[in-house]
């Protein structure tokens, strides 16, 4: 790989342009409506870790195809974490980031769980403005679109002991992406997973690794099979109480206006819009507990009315609605199975800051490049 010169500091990830960028009229062709993490930008950031040497080969160079050893536990053992984030330009022409820091915060804690080396957060920061900065012409300008940023870090070395890997491999890739619904917000079906659990206690449910996605691609294809196109999955223990929405977090609004949601128990990723959604709605008078939600009371709620809405939060749909909730044994509408009233004023609020066209009350966006 390219590499950078030495006595590069922490937060120094210096452009190597690529000589062959993408022609102008090329990439407006890629980008009219580029399905998700089809298409990828010019410039990608990358790093070393290797252990008593710490980071180095820190850059942001052209866009390649990553050279990996057959033994390296990133392949084997599953020894691999990602993030994933957004730069947004605005209706202003200003490209920012939304919240940053917390997905450096979050990817730093997901290597902490699987054995790899840490990237601090001005490292994280640097890589992700430094390939927004120079593909700043790949980050979309259409409604609803946007430059998705994918920072992942596997151990690397080539050696099959079952241990840490003593070498790491940090990459940031940037892709740009259409609105998730093109076609105006539908809401979605749920299946609730039969057999399958995402996560256990102890396990790695709160980290962003790779093998937790992998092990819900079955479940899923099992809700495609019913006609669904999620899964939700219950806990291991009971399998009584609701966690994880696909890759998504779930929320449930209730009659009398207040609102819950999964709490975090170690089982559940913590996700950056799951937070921003509930600053969101308790800044706009809302009550809001993080709590058990049992599936009974799910079933039960929507069949009585008590539940009036239901929606999923993450960083691909920002949210979206759920119209219908399926199992073996029910298959209830929520509310008219339409998209709510609520959950459509939180979606039109977030998005509403991504995109600069209201007051960014939190301090939540960062500005990349104007």
């Amino acid at each position: 790989m390219p590499t950078t010169s030495a006595g590069l500091t922490e937060g120094d990830f210096p452009l190597t342009p690529n000589p062959a960028p993408t022609a102008p009229d090329e990439r407006a062709r890629l980008m009219e409506a580029p399905s998700f993490g089809t298409v990828f930008t010019d410039h990608m950031a990358r790093a070393t870790w290797r252990e008593g040497d710490g980071w180095g080969d820190r850059g942001v160079v052209p866009f390649e195809h990553l050279r990996i050893h057959p033994g390296a536990s990133g392949l084997n053992y599953g020894q691999q974490v990602f993030e994933g984030f957004k730069a947004y330009r605005g209706d202003d022409g200003v490209i920012r980031l939304m919240r940053p820091a917390e997905n450096a915060r979050r990817f730093r804690a997901s290597a902490a769980r699987i054995a790899l080396p840490e990237l601090s957060e001005a490292d994280f920061l640097a890589a992700t403005e430094g390939v927004v900065k120079a593909d700043r012409d790949w980050v979309p300008t259409t409604e609803g679109s946007s430059l998705y940023l994918r920072p992942l870090l596997y151990g690397a070395e080539g050696w099959l002991a079952v241990r840490p890997s003593r070498v790491a491999e940090f990459a940031l890739l940037a892709s740009p992406v259409g609105p998730y619904f093109p076609g105006g917000v539908k809401p979605i079906s749920v299946w609730v997973a039969q057999g399958f659990h995402r996560a256990v206690v102890g396990g790695t449910g709160e980290a962003k690794a790779g093998g937790n996605y992998g092990a819900a691609m079955l479940p899923q294809r099992q809700a495609e099979e019913n006609g669904c196109d999620q899964v939700l999955f219950l806990d291991a223990a009971t399998r009584e109480f609701v966690e994880e929405l696909g890759a998504m977090n779930l929320f449930v609004v209730f009659k009398d206006g207040s609102v819950a949601t999964p709490h975090l128990t170690g089982t559940i990723l913590e996700g950056v819009v799951r937070d921003s959604v509930l600053a969101l709605l308790r800044a706009s008078g809302h009550e809001v507990s993080e709590r058990r939600v049992g599936i009974d009371e799910l079933r039960e709620g929507t069949e009585s009315g008590e539940v009036t809405e239901m929606f999923a939060c993450g960083t691909a749909a920002a949210i979206v609605p759920v119209g219908r909730l399926v199992s073996p044994t029910f298959d209830v509408s929520v509310g008219d199975g339409e998209p709510g009233e609520l959950t459509m004023s939180v979606r039109e609020r977030l998005m509403g800051i991504q995109y600069g066209r209201v007051e960014d009350e939190f301090g939540w966006m960062r500005v990349v490049a104007p």
